[in-house]
C-alpha cells in the first residue's frame, strides 16, 4: 500500500504556478504555429539546439538529425518535433517584465520626503554641528538609495526554474 503524505500549501501554489507556466507556453506556441519561420528565428533555434548538445542531452548523431529537420522545417508548428523531450525554445518563454511606472512614482515620492531632512542636515552642517547633520542627511540619503534599487530592479517572476 502507497503511504500518502499531506499536501502543503506551499506545494500546490508551486504546482499551480508551473502549470500556469506550463499553459502560458503553450498558448504562445499555438498561436505562432501557422507562422514561417524567420531566418533568425532558425538560428535561434540551431543555436539552442547545440546548447542541449553542449549540455549533453543529445548526441551528436541526434543533434545532426534535429538540425536537418530544423533546417526543412517552414512553420512554428514544424518546430515541435525539434525540440521533443528538450527544454522549449527561448522564443516562446514569456519577456521579463520591466519595472512599472509606479515604481519610479514612489520613488519620486521617496525623494520627495527625504528632500527635507537632506536640506535640514545641510544646514546643521554649514554651523558646524556635524553629529545633527549625519543624524538628520544620511539616513534620507541612504532612504532615497533604497527606493531607486527598488525602482530599478525588474520584478521577479512567481516560479523560477
Amino acid at each position: 500500500m502507497v503511504e500518502r503524505r499531506p499536501v502543503k500549501p506551499a506545494d500546490l501554489m508551486g504546482m499551480a504556478a508551473a502549470a500556469g507556466q506550463e499553459a502560458r507556453l503553450v498558448a504562445a506556441r499555438r498561436k505562432l504555429a501557422n507562422i514561417r519561420l524567420t531566418d533568425e528565428e532558425r538560428r535561434v533555434c540551431i543555436d539552442e539546439l547545440a546548447e542541449q548538445f553542449a549540455v549533453g542531452r543529445l548526441d551528436e548523431l541526434e543533434l545532426h538529425r534535429r538540425v536537418d529537420l530544423m533546417n526543412e522545417a517552414v512553420t512554428h508548428a514544424d518546430l515541435q518535433p525539434i525540440f521533443q523531450g528538450l527544454p522549449a525554445p527561448s522564443m516562446y518563454l514569456p519577456r521579463p517584465k520591466q519595472p512599472g511606472r509606479w515604481r519610479w512614482a514612489v520613488f519620486v515620492g521617496a525623494v520627495w520626503t527625504a528632500v527635507p531632512f537632506v536640506l535640514l542636515g545641510l544646514i546643521f552642517l554649514v554651523f558646524g554641528r556635524e553629529i545633527a547633520a549625519a543624524v538628520f542627511g544620511l539616513p534620507a540619503l541612504a532612504w532615497s538609495l533604497i527606493a531607486y534599487r527598488w525602482a530599478s530592479q525588474p520584478r521577479r517572476e512567481q516560479s523560477k526554474r
